[in-house]
């Protein structure tokens, strides 16, 4: 009986050592894993998350790049078009990014594009700094625009309902309608550009609330300055210097 009880007691330990032991290697790999150092990594895409896996940022390659995403769901168009980064706010809604392109074609031809951007509240882009190049048509030039305040994701809802109409006049109209601008002002609007325009002038462009150019000062391909005031329908109503 002696024996026996020493026995239980022996396998008791052992077990209970093992236990021990398990938790312990579990705990020593869960420590190394929370900060592991590598020399160079081949990935497709990494993504940043919080504690509760909301997402705050997307690295990624094309085919894997994320769609848009709003408050965790994803809408609009599915992914796979936006190699780059993707920025995602506290709620995790997409509310910026950096993206980037560039080929030659097979004609010998070329585009290339750059661009970085910060999105309003629940709305799109309002700030952007952006590089194009079209064969050698490059502009290289920042904006600033003004958003209506309608949330993204119910309007993009809407259009995806009235796009299911079977009646393409219907259709139409409707579209025209959710998009127009409401009390005067647009949907979105370009306020400020500064840059680099694909005539080679440096263009300093500042238009009203419905994105009108207002005020434009500019130096050409030449060296020639100008300053030029326009009204609301487009049309310079003054110049310096006087042509």
């Amino acid at each position: 009986m002696r024996i026996r009880s020493e026995l239980r007691l022996l396998k008791g330990y052992a077990a209970l050592s093992t236990l021990l032991l398990a938790l312990l290697t579990t705990a020593a790999f869960r420590q190394a894993a929370q900060k592991t150092r590598f020399t160079e990594i081949d990935v497709e895409r990494i993504n940043v998350v919080e504690p509760d896996g909301k997402l705050r940022m997307v690295i990624s390659n094309r085919p894997r790049s994320i769609g848009p995403v709003y408050k965790g769901k994803p809408f609009g168009y599915p992914g796979g078009t936006r190699p780059g980064i993707i920025f995602f706010n506290d709620e995790g809604t997409e509310n910026g990014g950096l993206t980037f392109t560039g080929r030659r074609r097979e004609d010998g031809t070329y585009s290339s594009s750059v661009g970085m951007s910060f999105d309003q509240f629940n709305q799109d882009e309002t700030l952007t700094l952006r590089y194009t190049d079209e064969n050698g048509r490059k502009a290289t030039g920042i904006t600033i625009a003004e958003r209506d305040e309608r949330d993204i994701y119910d309007l993009i809802m809407a259009r995806d309902s009235i796009n299911r109409l079977s009646d393409s006049v219907a259709r139409t109209a409707a579209l025209q309608q959710l998009f127009a601008p409401r009390n005067g002002v647009p949907l979105a609007a370009s306020r400020v550009y500064l840059g680099r325009d694909r005539s080679r002038s440096a263009v300093l462009s500042l238009s009203d609330p419905s994105g009108k150019p207002r005020l434009r000062l500019r130096v050409d391909s030449l060296g020639n300055a100008s300053v030029e005031f326009l009204d609301a329908s487009g049309a310079v109503t003054a110049r310096l210097p006087n042509p």
